[in-house]
Order: structure tokens, then sequence, then C-alpha cells
């Protein structure tokens, strides 16, 4: 112990117990090699010591040994290992302290006791250490080695720090005596200020007063800058850090200090006038954005056209934008509205609306600006119109939209023209009614705008500044008033449009005529002494009222130019290039593009109405104009201007038809409308039916509307029937006072026995022979009682004709009008006031607009369940005019072969007691085949099968009956005339037979056939009695006979057998001989008397 205790004192013993410097310590282990060993790791170093000093008691291992057994995972790496490269020396001190770790741990605990080692090293006994101490001096020796090792390597640089550590003190040393003499400056300095100097205070007063006049040096330079400053700002349209500049520059102005200085004086004028001029661009700004005058507010409104049913090559190219409500909501109102310097200002339309009003606000110029607005909203509608009116002008050749000029809107148009001249509407109302919108956008957003300046400013409700809508919405109305107006009345080729009535226009906004001629001051000779004088004395009152108001210089011909006539000239746009409003020149008023109709209204209707539904959604909640009554003036339209509009033309149009000449006349092209000829006007009329009934389907449905139409259908029944009784009446020189009509239109007419039965055969499904006889009885007894004329016969073939045409058209109509016929909910009428009005407006969107130019899918006429029973009541008379004509031609047929053979019959024009025999038959009988055929054919031409039928079938049973029921009309009548009657029949049937099938006249030949039997000497009348006999055995072996021979061609009635009997013996009773006609009557009487025994006898 004694021998190393010098060596712990030398030049390295303070590294052993040091305060500030312990290598073995806990912190200098933590510092230099992370965390101390755990307490499980020092007991496996001790119980490691242990086994090294039982063991191994020889020097401490090599170095090579040292460094593998360094290698242990708990012993982080060495500071020199962190820094890429280690010495010898490092590594040497680092093996040192893993052997002490290892062999020693308590040398390098925090509360190691060095006594209390030394003393277990020098105890001997079997608990002490002193077998281990040669350990502990080899490892001492090692760390004494390591350390030399280390100060031998780093030897200059402790030498050098000593040097720096002296050169360290001396700079200390220095600043310290610098900060002392710094103390004392700044003692000495305060003692100096707070002494009081006189020229020092003067000094202070200059130093201010210099310190003034630099400062409004600088405001002069600064304001000298400011008209460059304003101008840049207006021309890059930053009106809001325009008027900033401006207000500023007038609020520098205004201080005190800078009234004097006279340089500032042009400046001042300059930034006044600045302000007026500023305030008139940020306006003009405004209806530049406003009224679509910007390039930067084409794509809107062109997008707006667009979606709503433009879609032409011009704006097929427009970008779809977002659309209103969204743009809208994305806004946020409650912030004042900033410029953005990276951005073009005027390319948000509706951003750039906010600024304006934002500068306008700032300028205060905002009320003035509105006012500017409402006065000039008139004008600046009227010239968007106008120009729309003009480029759609421009679009469309006035050659290629249809319609006549001066037809006055009575113009039935083909779909060709009807689809031009939608194209040209629709072109004009998309266009202009995408316009109409996007103006109205652009006032909700300055609507808006104004408002949320109001509620962040406080001021209230300020209605002048928000009612500008309203007055928007009245000039909307009026323009599309005046629009509906000038298409589709036809007063007048152009609408004067006024927002007021001018002076001398009625309430309906038409001229006065009796005003027309008022004075007017453009028509006074102003050289004529008279006016001189007056114009003389008018100045002279006017100079003594208004002194300076009249030139008191005038020479000549200026005599009325002298009088001053102040007025006020509008504002106009700078950028407008149409004329002004309410000028005296064509310019106010609107050009037709198209010639005026009622059927424009289907075209003009659909986009007014998508139109409007599209404003409310624009319009202001809270405002006050209701989206409710937005469509109130179509009402007032409908029922005033449209509904008379309406009735004036269709009756003009029902007039047209019916005044043709060739109104009933066959329609050349019936073909592609009927399966049979009809009237040409009849086609004409159902195509203006159709016409305005497709126009009603477009429109909003008003019972009165459909009522006109019932009407003219009316009025057409009339012309019809009219029509018909013109046929069927007699000439002037025919007519006779007690029947005017021909006796088939009063059988056809009046109601009778004959007319049920003509009915029901008509209504029959086969020829009932019963009913064809019962007509055939009855026919005959009325032509007995009342003996057809000439006159009673129609004889023009062309009358047949029109009869038949007559028919098919009113059927043809009857069956077109029953398929419009639809009854409707909607009891709409205007006519009625007492009705009441519906809950709900009927002006709603209705279907596609291209149903106004479609000719395909259904066309109805609405109706009401009081009004649908007039419309029923109309087709049946078209029904009952159909069956009057059809049966006016069944009925006429047979009195014209009534009429023939009673002529052909009657003595006086064909007589039958003849003395040859004649071969040819009677000319009466060739001109009624002649006419039956001619008949037949027109029938068949122009009539259905089933009505052919019905006018062909029962002739020959009619002919059969009359020949027979009428044979005593020929009498007197011999052999050779009896063969005149067959050749006739005979001529009659055949001609028949090409006429109605399955028919002969052989009962008629039997008859005269027995005649020529009786007249015979081998057999006599006995040939008349011995029929009657045969016929009576064989109706009672029959048994079911109803005693006339009218069912069976051989069978006759006792009449029809007596008539003959009277005309056999008519030849000698027309003798003149007395005897010989007594005798002839006194044989007739015994033959008769046989031949009723023969008849009524039962065997």
């Amino acid at each position: 112990m004694s021998r190393n205790r010098p060596y712990r004192n030398g030049t390295y013993g303070n590294l052993g117990r040091d305060d500030d410097y312990d290598p073995f310590g806990e912190g200098y282990g933590s510092d230099r090699y992370g965390s101390s060993q755990p307490d499980e790791s020092r007991s496996s170093n001790r119980y490691a010591a242990s086994q090294f000093s039982t063991s191994s008691r020889g020097p401490p291992p090599s170095r090579s040994a040292n460094a593998s057994a360094n290698l242990s995972p708990n012993v982080p790496p060495p500071r020199s290992s962190q820094r890429g490269y280690e010495t010898n020396a490092e590594r040497e001190i680092g093996k040192v302290l893993e052997h002490i770790k290892r062999e020693w741990p308590a040398m390098v605990e925090n509360d190691c006791v060095p006594v209390q080692l030394a003393l277990q090293l020098l105890d001997t006994s079997s608990v002490g250490r002193a077998h281990e101490y040669r350990n502990f001096q080899k490892s001492h020796q090692y760390l004494q080695d390591s350390l030399k090792n280390i100060v031998h390597d780093y030897h200059q640089g402790f030498n050098s720090s000593i040097g720096t550590f002296h050169k360290i003190q001396d700079s200390i040393r220095t600043s310290q005596k610098k900060v002392r003499a710094l103390k004392e400056s700044l003692a000495a300095s305060k003692a100096a200020l707070c002494t009081t100097d006189p020229e020092l205070k003067k000094m202070h007063a200059t130093s201010r007063m210099y310190d003034k006049v630099l400062q409004t040096l600088n405001e002069v330079d600064e304001l000298r800058t400011v008209p460059d400053q304003l101008e840049a700002r207006i021309s890059e349209k930053r009106f809001l850090t325009a008027v900033g500049v401006l207000q500023n520059a007038l609020r520098r102005l205004r201080k005190p200090e800078l009234d004097e200085i006279g340089a500032l004086s042009d400046l001042r004028s300059y930034l006044a006038n600045q302000e007026t001029a500023l305030m008139d661009i940020l306006v003009e700004e405004l209806h530049e954005h406003l009224y679509l005058k910007s390039p930067y507010c084409q794509d809107r409104w062109q997008n707006l056209a667009k979606n709503q049913g433009i879609f032409n090559d011009v704006l097929a190219e427009a970008q779809a934008l977002s659309p209103f409500h969204v743009i809208l909501a994305s806004i946020d109102w409650e912030r004042s509205a900033a410029e953005d310097p990276q951005k073009n200002p005027e390319a948000d339309t509706f951003s750039y609306i906010t600024l304006v009003v934002e500068s306008l606000n700032k300028l205060g110029r905002l009320e003035a600006a509105v006012d500017m607005l409402k006065q000039r909203l008139p004008v600046e509608l009227f010239t968007v119109v106008n120009e729309t009116i003009n480029d759609v002008d421009q679009k469309h050749p006035s050659s290629l939209r249809g319609g006549p000029s001066g037809s006055h809107g009575l113009h039935m148009y083909g779909h060709r023209e009807t689809q031009m001249r939608a194209d040209v509407i629709y072109d004009l109302l998309w266009t202009l009614y995408g316009k109409f919108e996007a103006i109205a956008e652009g006032h909700r957003v300055f609507h808006e705008a104004i408002k949320a300046l109001i509620r962040r400013e406080g001021a209230g409700n300020n209605s002048a500044l928000l009612g500008s809508f309203k007055e928007l919405w009245n000039l909307y109305q009026n323009e599309i008033r005046s629009l509906l107006h000038n298409y589709v009345t036809t007063d007048a080729d152009v609408y004067q449009f006024r927002s007021t009535p001018r002076p001398g226009m009625g309430v309906n906004g038409r001229s006065d005529a009796a005003r027309d001629h008022l004075f007017k001051f453009s028509e006074v000779d102003a050289k004529s002494p008279e006016m001189a004088t007056e114009y003389e004395a008018l100045e002279s009152i006017i100079r003594a009222a208004v002194p300076g108001l009249t030139s008191n210089t005038r020479k000549g011909d200026n005599k009325k130019g002298s009088l001053v006539v102040p007025r006020s000239e509008p504002v106009t746009a700078r950028k407008s290039t149409g004329p002004a409003y309410g000028s005296s020149q064509p310019s106010g008023t609107y050009k037709s593009l198209v010639e005026p109709s009622v059927f424009n209204m289907s075209l003009l209707l659909p986009p007014t109405l998508v139109f409007l539904q599209r404003l409310k959604n624009i319009v202001p909640p809270g405002s006050d104009l209701a989206t409710s009554t937005l469509t109130s003036f179509l009402d007032n339209f409908l029922v005033n201007v449209f509904q008379p509009q309406l009735d004036e033309t269709l009756g003009k149009l029902s007039d047209t038809v019916f005044g043709e000449a060739d109104a009933f006349q066959q329609d050349p092209d019936w073909s592609h409308v009927a399966r049979r000829p009809i009237f040409k006007g009849t086609t004409a009329f159902f195509t203006v039916v159709t016409a305005f009934c497709r126009m009603l389907g477009t429109i909003p449905h008003d019972q009165a509307l459909s009522s006109l139409i019932i009407t003219q259908m009316l009025r057409y029944y009339d012309r019809c029937f009219s029509w018909y009784k013109a046929l069927v009446t007699k000439t002037q020189e025919e007519a006779s006072d007690a029947q005017p009509l021909r006796a088939s239109a009063v059988l056809a007419l009046e109601p009778s026995d004959l007319h049920d039965i003509m009915q029901s055969l008509w209504k029959a499904d086969s020829p009932d022979l019963e009913m064809l006889k019962n007509e055939v009885g009855m026919l005959t007894s009325y032509t007995d009682e009342n003996k057809l004329q000439v006159s009673d016969i129609i004889q023009d073939r062309d009358t047949i004709k029109s009869l038949c045409l007559l028919y098919t058209s009113m059927k043809w109509l009857s069956v077109k009008v029953l398929g419009l016929r639809h009854i409707t909910r909607n009891e709409a009428d205007s006519s009625r006031s007492s009705l009441p009005k519906p809950e709900k407006k009927r002006w709603t969107l209705l279907n596609d607009p291209s149903k106004a130019t479609a000719e395909e899918g259904p066309v109805y006429l609405p109706m009401t369940q009081e009004t649908v029973q007039s419309f029923d009541s109309i087709l049946s008379s078209y029904e009952e005019l159909a069956s009057t004509s059809l049966r006016t031609l069944h009925i006429e047929v047979r009195c014209r072969i009534i009429q023939s053979l009673q002529t052909a019959l009657s003595p006086e024009t064909a007589p039958y007691l003849l003395e040859q025999e004649v071969t040819e038959p009677d000319p009466e009988i060739l001109s009624l085949n002649g006419e039956m055929v001619a008949y037949d054919e027109i029938t068949t031409r122009f009539l259905r099968e089933k009505e052919v039928a019905f006018v062909r079938t029962g002739l020959g049973l009619l002919i059969n009956a009359y020949l027979i029921r009428k044979a005593s009309m020929t009498a007197p009548m011999n052999a050779k005339g009896c063969s005149r009657m067959q050749l006739n029949i005979l001529v009659l049937q055949q001609n028949l037979k090409n006429i109605e099938s399955g028919v002969d006249l052989v009962r008629a030949a039997n008859y005269f056939e027995l005649f020529d039997l009786a007249v015979k000497p081998d057999q006599g009348v006995q040939a008349i009695i011995d029929k009657a006999k045969a016929d009576a055995q064989e109706q009672e072996g029959d048994g079911d006979g109803d005693g006339s021979g009218a069912g069976n061609n051989n069978k006759f009635t006792y009449d029809e057998l007596k008539a003959l009997v009277e005309l056999v013996y008519s030849e000698r009773l027309a003798d003149a001989e007395r005897g010989v006609a007594g005798a002839a009557r006194r044989q007739m009487a015994d033959t008769l008397l046989s031949l009723s025994e023969a008849m009524w006898q039962v065997s």
C-alpha cells in the first residue's frame, strides 16, 4: 500500500477521487457509454470477478484477449467509434475500463469506498482478498500505461488550450473596462440632458416645422401621382381601388394645411370632376353587364337560350355554365366584395356587378345610380328587343318564313310553312327570353348585393334601393304583351310599343280614329302672316314671364326656331347603337318577322310560359312582386285580346270556307283524306277545326275558346243544310205557293209513315220484303193523292252528285269531329264570370312545344260536361243531315220512276190503241232507262255499297207494282197496244238487271200477257176467269195465302184482274157506236160477276 501511494499522488493522482471528474461514476458512465449496467449484470460481474480471482491470478489478459472480451453486447461502443475512427490509446483505455468493470466492479460504483477495498486486499484471512492484491496491482499498472498513451497522443491539444484560456481571460478583462467606461458616459449624458437650454427648444420647434413642411411636400408629391393612379385603376377596371384612391385624395385635399396651396386647385377640380365621371363610368359598366352589352355576358345568355330550345350553329359551341341558383348560393353576401389583382374582374359578370355596387356605395352615389337604372330601364330593354329582332331578321330570309302577305292572318299554313314560321318565332323567342333571363339574373344579383350592403351597414329596409325588380317585371310584361299582340292580332302590321299609352290612344292601345286628324305644328305654314303674328305675341308673353328664355334677335325664316323649348334628353348608353326610345321615327316600333295570326299563339305561348316559370326562380324572395301573379297579365290578354281575335279569325276563316265558289264542289284531293269523294269546303273546314284544336292543345284550357269552335261547327251545319235546301228547292218558275220543295225532299224531311219505314229499311241488316212492299204501297198511295209533276223531280244530275257528296261529307265530318270529342275536368270559362275561379292558376307549363308544329299525334277539343251536350247535338245534326240526304236519294229515284211511268202510261203521251205493230219502245221509257243508269253510276261512284244497295233495292218491285196497279191508265188498249207495253216492260227489265241484281219484271209481263190472251178470239175473257179459278184453287190448297198475288209472279188479286177485264173491254167501250159500247158494258158486267164468283166462291 505504501508503494502505491506516491503513484496515486503523482501526476495522475487526481484521476482517482475528484469531485469534478469521476471516470467511474454514474454520470460519466451515462454520458460516455450510455446507461450503467443493471443490478443483475453487476451480480454476474462479481461472480465473474470471483472466478477470475480464484482461477487466474496471473497478469491481466493480453490486448487481443481483452479485445475479444470487449465484444460483450451490453457494452456500448466508445465515443471514437461513434466518430468513425479510433486511436490505439483510445482502444487501450477502453479495454482497461472493461477489465475494471469486469474484474473490479465495485470500483465503478458511485458509492465506492476505496478504503474498504484496500482493507479487503490487506486482509489475509479466509474472508479477505489478499490473494487478489497482485491482480489489482496489474490492473492498476495497466490503467497507468493506458493513460500515459492518451496523454502522449493529446498533449499538444492540452498545451494549446492553456494559452487559449489566458487569451479569453484577457478579453473578458478588456470588456469589463469598456462597460465601466460606457456606464460613466451614460451617467454624464443623463446629467447633461437634465440641464435646460433655450437654444435647444428653438431648434426643436424648427425641426418640427421642417417635419411638417416635408410631410406636406410628401403629400403634395403623392397627390401629384393620384391622376395617373386613378386612370390606371379605371383602365384596369379596378373600380374599388380607384374609389379608394379618389376618396383618399379628396380627404387629403380637405386638410386645412392644404387649403392655402394654390397649386392644388386644378387637382381639386380634376378630382371633383373625376368623382362624377367615375359614377357615370360605374353606371355604364352596370349597364354593360346588366343588359348584356359586354362580350363577357354573351356566354351566359347564349347558354340559357341553348338550354331552352335554340340549337343553331352559333350557340352550339356555348359552354355549359352552372345554374343560377348554384352561383347565387356560392356568393358570400356577408363579406364585402374584394378585388383580385390576378384575375380579370369582368370575367365573372355577377362578381363584377357586386364590385360595382360596392364601388358606388363607397363613392356615396348608389341611390343616384339606382335612379338612373330605373330611368334607363325601358330604353335598354327596348334596345335589347329591337337588336334581337334585327339579328333574327338577318338570319332568316323573308322568302322562307311562310304566309302570303296581305292575308290578314286568314291563311292556313301547311306543315312546311308552319315549321318555317316556328323556326323564326322560336329563334326569336328563345333568344329574347334567354337575354331576358340573363338580364333578370343580373338584376337579382344587383338586388342581392344592395340588400346585403344595407344589412351589413344596418340601414334598414330601403325600398328606394330595392324596388327595381318590380319595375323590370312590369317592362317584361309590356314587352311580352306587345310581342304576343304583334304576332297574334291582325289589326296592324306592327304594334307600337309604349310603356304608357300615348296621348290619343284608347284603353286597349288602339288609336282613336277621331283623334288622328288633330292639329299638328308640323302641318302649319310658319311663313304665313297669321302664324308670324301669333309667334310674336307668344314670344312677348314668354319674355315678360321668363326673361332670357327666348332670343331677342330673329332673322328671316328663323322665327320658329327662335323659341327655346327646354327638354330633357334621355341618357344613352355608350355602346348603344339602337335609336333613342320614344323617337317619332319607326325606331319606336317592332318589326314583324312573320305574318300575324292566331295560329302563332301555339308557337308563342310555350316559350313564354317556360320563361315565366324560370323567372319565378329568379324573383327575389320577400320582394313586393308575388311570383303567383307573374301570369296574371296572360289571363287579361287571353280574354281581352286573344279570344276576340280568335273569334274574329275563326269567323272570317269560316266565312272564307263557306263563301268559296267551289266550297260545295268535289275536292280534287279527296283520296288523301277520305275513302269516298267529299266537298272541298268540308275538307277545308275540318282543316280549320283541326288547326284550332291543335292550337288549343298547346295553350291552357278555356271553355270559351272551345265554344267558339262549336259555334262555327253549328254555322257549318246551317250552311250545309241551306245548301241542301237550295238543291231540293224548286226554281221560281216551277215553285208553287203550296210546296216549294221537291217531292223527294218533302218525303225525306217531313215525318210520316213512309219516313219511318225508310228509316227502318236503312237500319235493317238485310232487305225486308214486307217493308219494301209497304214502302211501295205507301209511295204509290202518296203519288195518287199528290200527282207528281216534272218540277217535283230533280232533273240536274249535278244535283244528284251534290246530294251524294253532301251525304259523304256529313258522314266523314261527323266521324272526324267525333274523334275530337274530349271531356275535361277543367271548368275554366272566361266568358262566364259567375263561375268560381279555380284556386290554382291555369297557366302551367305545357307539354313539348314541338306539338305546335307536329302534324302527327292525337288532336282533341277539350269540353266540359255542359259544353259536350252542344257538341253531341251538332254531331247528331250532321248525322241527321247525312241521313236526310240519303233518304232524298233513295226516294228521288223512285219518284223519278213513278213520274216517268206515269207519263209513259198516259194515253195522251203514248196511246195504246194502235192500228199497227210498234217495234221500238216509248221515248219516255228509254229516257227513264238512261236516267236510272246515270243515277246508278253517280251513286256507285260516290257512295259505299251499303248506301248504293239502300238506293237500288226495291226498284223492280216498284215498277212491277206500279205497272199493274196503274194498268187502267193505258185504256183504251188493243192487242197491238199490249205488244207495245210488253216491249216497254222488256226494255225496262233488261236495263234494270244492270242496276238491281236478281230483279225482273215477270209479274208485269205475265199480267199483260194475260191481256193478250183475253183479247184473242179463241179464248177471250174466259182466260182471265180460268186464271182466277186456278189461283183460287191453288190458294185454297196452300191454305196460307193472304189474298194478294204480290208474292207470286203468276198470281194476281181480284182488283188487278178486275182492272184487267176492264182494260180488255176498254177498246169496245171507247167505240163511237153506242150499241157496241152498251153491249160491251153488259158483257163486262157479266164477266166481272163470273170473276167474282171464281175468286170468292168456296168449293
